[in-house]
């Protein structure tokens, strides 16, 4: 006999969707105000979500949506440029269903590198190939990714950083007695 699994009813998801609309505003607003370029919540939003919602898969909405949203504020690029760089900033959350439950706080940090480094490889890659701004030849990718150069260091420590404040959050809010929920 098969064992049946109730899906989750909208009162139970209700914690779900309410760190859901969060993320995405804090994310929007990151975004919003000024920063150094690179430096924002939003891949750590998606990984973080990943490991913590009850529905994992809603991890992808919201990177996804906190860059539709905050893009309208820059206008519009180019949408394969878009269709590529909202991909690329959905890998941590999709790393984060598939090594759910899996790592510790060292493995949790250590996987938003090569997730930075997939966003800056697959984002560069559009916009030499889309944009126009280059030439389409391997010198051309070679100038792109050159230039884009100086904003991976921020791309890097800031989806660190937030992964660390983030994850680090949730931790003191359920292991410190001042914070815990009772």
């Amino acid at each position: 006999m098969p064992v049946q699994t109730s899906k989750p009813t909208l009162a139970a998801l209700w914690p779900d969707l309410a760190l859901v609309a969060f993320l995405i505003g804090f994310d929007v607003i990151a975004r919003l105000l000024p920063h150094a370029y690179g430096f924002l919540p939003i891949a750590a939003s998606g990984l973080f979500a990943a490991r913590v919602l009850r529905l994992p898969a809603l991890a992808i909405v919201v990177p996804v949506v906190a860059m539709m949203i905050s893009s309208l504020a820059f206008g519009m690029d180019d949408w394969r440029v878009a269709l590529i760089v909202y991909a690329a900033i959905s890998i941590p959350a999709i790393a984060g269903i598939l090594t759910r439950g899996r790592l510790g706080a060292v493995g949790t940090v250590a996987i938003m590198l090569p997730c930075s480094l997939a966003f800056f490889a697959l984002s560069n890659f559009a916009v030499w190939a889309f944009s126009g701004l280059y030439p389409l030849t391997l010198a051309g990718l070679t100038q792109c990714y050159v230039a884009a150069l100086p904003f991976l260091q921020y791309t890097v420590a800031g989806d660190m950083f937030w992964t660390a404040v983030l994850f680090g959050g949730y931790w003191a809010v359920q292991h410190v007695p001042a914070l815990a929920r009772r």
